[in-house]
């Protein structure tokens, strides 16, 4: 009896809910990392890299300030619209397109990480704040306050990767981020759609696959860095 209620608290999947067996969750993440389940703040593993990304530092910041971070080109903790435009131009965006998403970007995300009440016309976005512009719909990588959940970057792969493990062909983020919605959160919807479907356009590889680590990378910034570095280099090189 003891053996048989305990095989069932481990069971995922319920008969009368095809869903959990259509979104398979990870049952084996301890194998390879520590407290899969625990939010980290300033680290940003996977089972591939338990203890993060090689060589990125933190410098104290939560992984989703570490994410914002890259855009605040004079490191004074605050983002203005011509910060992101030069940080999207930097990865490599034309400028129509880093035009259109500083603006979207800045005056989504300002009001909500302001340290008052009163908005600011030239949207800023605050760093130290950057939590609470946290939107609803999304994947659950980001807790509320800014840390890190590994067990949900994995989650997003074991149920929704069904062509290449660890990859998602841009259907598969449809249907992730469809899978993600909640109801009656028309921003949180259109704000994931938007934001999966630029690191799409960023990221995704010759077959047009996005790799797990890739998004990974997203979270904690470096991904920012990676594709900085690679377009200063290809620059000189025409240069």
């Amino acid at each position: 009896m003891a053996v048989e209620m305990e095989r069932e608290s481990l069971i995922t999947e319920a008969l009368n809910a095809p869903v959990t067996a259509q979104r398979r969750v990870r049952n084996d993440l301890e194998n390879s990392l520590p407290k899969p389940y625990m939010p980290r703040a300033l680290k940003a593993p996977d089972t591939g890299h338990p203890h993060g990304t090689p060589g990125h530092r933190h410098y104290n910041l939560t992984v989703l300030q570490q994410h914002c971070a890259f855009f605040d080109q004079d490191d004074n903790g605050i983002v203005y619209p011509w910060e992101t435009y030069m940080g999207l131009r930097a990865i490599g965006f034309n400028v129509v397109a880093s035009v259109i998403m500083a603006i979207g970007i800045n005056v989504a995300l300002s009001y909500p990480t302001q340290p008052n009440w009163f908005p600011s016309l030239l949207f800023p976005i605050y760093i130290h704040n950057v939590h609470r512009s946290k939107h609803g719909s999304d994947s659950g990588v980001y807790d509320t306050e800014g840390r890190f959940v590994p067990a949900n970057l994995e989650n997003i792969f074991s149920k929704y990767a069904r062509t290449v493990p660890d990859k998602l062909t841009l259907r598969e983020l449809w249907d992730m981020t469809e899978g993600n919605r909640n109801a009656f959160d028309p921003f949180g919807w259109a704000a994931a759609k938007l934001e999966w479907g630029v690191l799409y356009i960023l990221a995704r590889d010759e077959e047009g696959f996005l790799s797990k680590e890739a998004v990974r990378r997203l979270y904690d910034g470096s991904l920012f860095e990676y594709y900085a570095k690679r377009h200063a280099s290809n620059d000189a090189k025409m240069g």
